[in-house]
C-alpha cells in the first residue's frame, strides 16, 4: 500500500481511539444524570430536562462510540461460515461487504446534513416540554456518521491489504 494510506489509516485510527475512549465515559455522565433524575422526582421538584439529555447523552455515546467499535471489532456479526473462513478469505469478504456500509453511512449522512441545515435554519426545538434546541445534538450525529465513514475506509485499505497477504500493521 502506498504511504498515504498507510498514514491515512494510523491517523484515523487514532482519531477514533481517543473519541472513542471520550465516548466510553459518556455512560457515566448518562447515568448521573438518570441518578439526579431519580433524586429530584422523590424528594423535590421533577427536572424537566433530565430525560431527554440523558437520551442526548446516550446518542452522543453512541454515535462517537461507532468508529471505535469498528476500530477494535467489536460490533455485533451475524457469523454461519464466517469463523471457519482464513483470516484473509474474511479480509477479503469484509472489504467488499464494507462497500455497502459505505453506502449505507453517505445516505445517512446526507440526511444528517440536511436536518442539522434545518435546525441550524430555523432554530429547531425538541417538541418536549423543556424544549432544547436540535442543532447540537444533530451536529455531533453528523461528527459520528464522518468519524464512521472514515473508519470504514482505514478498515477497507486494512482489508484489502490483508487479503492481499500484506498487512498493513
Amino acid at each position: 500500500m502506498p504511504g498515504f494510506i498507510k498514514a491515512y489509516v494510523k491517523y484515523v485510527d487514532a482519531i477514533n481511539h481517543k473519541v472513542g475512549l471520550f465516548a466510553m465515559y459518556l455512560i457515566f455522565l448518562m447515568l448521573g444524570i438518570l441518578f439526579y433524575s431519580t433524586i429530584a422526582k422523590n424528594f423535590f421538584d421533577p427536572s424537566l430536562w433530565t430525560l431527554e439529555m440523558a437520551q442526548f447523552v446516550m446518542v452522543a455515546y453512541y454515535l462517537l462510540g461507532g468508529a471505535y467499535s469498528m476500530q477494535a471489532d467489536s460490533h455485533v456479526r451475524v457469523d454461519l461460515l464466517y469463523d471457519r473462513w482464513s483470516d484473509r478469505t474474511k479480509a477479503a469478504v469484509d472489504a467488499v461487504t464494507v462497500l455497502f456500509l459505505l453506502f449505507y453511512l453517505a445516505l445517512l449522512l446526507f440526511g444528517g446534513i440536511s436536518s442539522t441545515r434545518y435546525a441550524l435554519q430555523y432554530g429547531e426545538e425538541s417538541y418536549s416540554s423543556w424544549a432544547p434546541y436540535m442543532a447540537p445534538i444533530k451536529i455531533i450525529m453528523c461528527i459520528g456518521i464522518v468519524l464512521m465513514i472514515l473508519q470504514v475506509l482505514a478498515t477497507f485499505f486494512k482489508d484489502l491489504a490483508k487479503a492481499r497477504g500484506k498487512p498493513l500493521s
